[in-house]
């Protein structure tokens, strides 16, 4: 019998727990998920008699050493920061490990000992990255094995609400951590367009986002993700003239998200401000922000003197959706602003019981054929079930679940520090992930 054992059970682990225990007893596997919340873990297992929930707080080094070493494989999706506690477990006790996050510095110091001890850790396996590097790299393949050279790269990913459940005038609801939508566009963004770099600053991330229209699903506003350039050598893309990566959003929560930014509502830095606000009202948290930030005295004063005339309406609306000028109190344990900007984001723009959420994901892809200039547009709908069996718990959760499977019955035989970006790891996730349901559809121009 093979021995999985899960870190995490949180939002993106759902579908991922049901995928491996639906193939448990085909596979003779046993399933240990370990999580800080153990009945958590409990309610996703529900009663399998193939798994098993253990209560483990992620510092402690015993318990965790010890569930590894009865493990025959290790699969964490714990927060980010913590995958290096349980890459150096693996390491030390000599085990494969699987995660759906980035590759990350400290990571990298592993990866000489990782191939000198014939492991495979096979990160950035979920949906953006994972999803994203299979499917752009099979496109990459199959244009450079019939001769042709890539010219320009684009690719929108967005973990967005369906219609059907869209009923707030944010046009967005909370489908996976959010933290990271609290802190949107923080990093600023590095791109190349035209052979021209360019170079965004935070603040002017969500300024005049591009809109792209997705055929039966409207239309998206585009902001850039990131450094897109580190994808270049990733890739092999040193022949394209344009390279963005870009996530998807309503417009309109673009439009007003730019004015969260420039009006300090997701600063990382204001410990000393947040203090001094204690026991304030969010109100009044919020004109703080905007004195301190903007010189505003007033939220009407921030309208006239930052915000367009044809937009003002809108921003006022979605400001006071979020609960901005809420007389309740600061929510506790909050130390930042963009603390406080989180409680409002889980509290306003949660999924009700019965919401599908929805992914989208397109690659554009421009290339030369024999002297002909054409364009690949590539694009994934998937919709959730409901508030728990969610798209985007789908679409991390299955690559993980289905790339343990194929190293389990020795379909991927790679190793060392990776991601699925050969051909080995992708074709054989790409076509179980169509047959469930997570397929991309293509349509050819000529340019």
């Amino acid at each position: 019998m093979k021995k999985i054992l899960l870190f995490g059970a949180g939002k993106s682990a759902t579908v991922l727990i049901r995928y491996l225990l639906d193939q448990a007893a085909q596979e003779n596997w046993q399933l240990t998920v370990a999580e800080a919340n153990p009945e958590l873990a409990k309610s996703k297992l529900n009663g399998h008699p193939r798994g098993t929930a253990v209560a483990l707080m992620a510092d402690d080094v015993l318990l965790r050493k010890t569930l590894i070493t009865e493990s025959d494989i290790v699969i964490s999706m714990l927060p980010p920061a913590l995958h290096i506690l349980v890459a150096r477990d693996c390491l030390e006790l000599k085990r494969d490990l699987l995660t759906a996050s980035y590759i990350d510095e400290e990571l990298l110091l592993l990866k000489d000992a990782i191939e000198a001890n014939d492991l495979l850790f096979l990160c950035e396996t979920g949906l953006d990255p994972g999803i994203d590097h299979m499917s752009a790299m099979q496109l990459f393949d199959r244009i450079r094995s019939a001769g042709g050279t890539i010219s320009g790269f684009k690719s929108h990913c967005g973990g967005l609400i369906a219609p059907e459940s869209d009923n707030n005038p944010w046009h967005y609801k909370i489908s996976w951590n959010p933290r990271n939508i609290a802190l949107a566009g923080y990093a600023g963004a590095v791109y190349k367009t035209d052979g021209q770099l360019k170079e965004v600053p935070y603040q002017e991330v969500f300024e005049n986002c591009p809109v792209i229209e997705v055929p039966g699903s409207g239309k998206w506003a585009c902001y850039p993700n990131r450094n897109s350039l580190t994808y270049i050598p990733v890739y092999q893309l040193d022949s394209a003239t344009t390279v963005v990566r870009s996530t998807l959003r309503h417009p309109d929560f673009c439009t007003a998200w730019n004015y969260i930014v420039k009006a300090g509502l997701s600063t990382l830095t204001d410990a000393e401000l947040i203090n001094s606000y204690r026991d304030k009202s969010i109100a009044d948290w919020f004109t703080a922000c905007l004195n301190f930030y903007t010189r505003a005295e007033t939220f009407a004063d921030f309208l006239n003197r930052y915000v367009p005339a044809a937009e003002q309406e809108l921003v006022d609306h979605l400001f006071r959706y979020l609960g901005l000028m809420s007389d309740g109190p600061l929510p506790r344990h909050t130390t930042v602003s963009a603390d406080i900007l989180q409680y409002l984001l889980e509290t306003r723009l949660t999924l009700s019981p019965g919401d599908r959420d929805m992914i989208i994901m397109i690659h554009e892809v421009e290339y030369q054929m024999q002297g002909v200039h054409q364009k690949t547009i590539s694009s994934l709908i998937v919709k959730g079930e409901d508030a728990v069996h969610t798209a985007m718990a789908k679409t991390v959760g299955l690559p993980l679940g289905i790339a343990t499977k194929l190293i389990l019955t020795g379909h991927i035989r790679a190793k060392g520090l990776c991601i699925p970006t050969g051909k080995e790891i992708y074709d054989p996730l790409l076509r179980e992930l169509e047959q469930n349901g997570i397929r991309f559809y293509e349509k050819e121009e000529l340019l």
